[in-house]
């Protein structure tokens, strides 16, 4: 029996491992050897919503400066209680639409009120994690992960200022800046490292479907964002993001963005900003694309995702 080839795939898969290995190792150690201190920029905005004023106000505050995120402040308690985001305020005119209530009363109720309801408690504003700008970039990306957190405050430990709001884009797009390695550790391809979400697991939206339905769809499977496909063609129009403001920016007031929840998502694609420079912007690769070439795409692009596509179809 000839043995020679299965020794030599044999070897191959060994001498693969070794390479993902050296390569994971590679990336791990230069997470632990920088601080978020050095991902800060040297001009940044800071928001932070004082825990007092009314609830539809700070988020729209949040529209006006292009903000995704804000630290709450309580200052009856001297503290920090919160992470107030642009998806709390959606999830919160889901609430309101899907229980018939008044979305007038947004208007004038706090965020303080808002924390403390009940019937917001679930999915809402959660309780206030942070690290200090010692920490290093390895443990801010395991506490991102561990806590299921899109965004970490960091704090200046000496004085408890916020300094800045990571998120997982801001730690990668150091790591393609910084991190320099001369062996060839990722070009195996991100099918092959399964990298991704494909085939029968990916989640898609047509054209067609109301903002409220895909909104539904962000929150049962806890997405971030979904492909816009055509029914047919199976070809990929446009990305919705669950970040997407364009309904909001577009209301006068709650009222309006709840009438909002009703537009199709042909329509919501039609007012969206069509540069190529927004993080939430349409790319794709194909599933041949190499781990490395994906980093040297984004450290041009600064992209939040990729659609993986297979002759113009959507794949993953």
């Amino acid at each position: 029996m000839d043995t020679e080839p299965t020794v030599a795939s044999q070897s191959l898969h060994n001498e693969r491992d070794v390479i993902r290995s050296a390569g994971r190792q590679a990336i791990s150690t230069f997470l632990d050897a920088h601080t978020c201190f050095s991902v800060i920029r040297a001009s940044g905005k800071v928001v932070v919503f004082d825990t007092r004023i009314p609830i539809q106000l700070a988020f729209y505050a949040l529209v006006e400066h292009d903000m995704q995120a804000a630290p709450l402040w309580d200052p009856a308690l001297c503290q920090f209680v919160g992470l107030l985001t642009v998806t709390n305020f959606i999830d919160i005119l889901r609430h309101y639409r899907a229980n018939g209530l008044d979305v007038s009363t947004l208007g004038t109720r706090s965020i303080a009120e808002t924390l403390n309801d009940p019937a917001l408690s679930e999915g809402g504003v959660k309780h206030f994690q942070s690290a200090d700008s010692s920490t290093s970039l390895k443990q801010a990306c395991l506490m991102l992960h561990k806590n299921s957190m899109d965004f970490l405050p960091i704090m200046f430990p000496e004085d408890m200022r916020v300094l800045a709001t990571f998120t997982y884009t801001n730690i990668l797009e150091h790591l393609v800046t910084h991190f320099r390695e001369q062996r060839r550790l990722f070009d195996d391809t991100i099918f092959d490292l399964n990298i991704g979400t494909y085939h029968d697991k990916l989640v898609t939206v047509a054209p067609s479907q109301k903002l409220a339905e895909t909104l539904d769809l962000l929150h049962e499977y806890n997405l971030s964002a979904l492909p816009v496909v055509d029914p047919n063609s199976r070809q990929i129009l446009g990305v919705y993001s669950r970040s997407d403001i364009t309904f909001l920016a577009t209301a006068a007031d709650a009222e309006n963005a709840i009438a909002n929840l009703d537009m199709t998502l042909e329509q919501i694609m039609a007012q969206q900003r069509t540069d190529m420079t927004t993080p939430d912007a349409l790319h794709t690769v194909s599933k041949g694309h190499s781990l490395q070439s994906i980093f040297e795409y984004f450290a041009q692009l600064r992209f939040n995702r990729l659609f993986v596509v297979d002759e113009k179809r959507v794949c993953g």
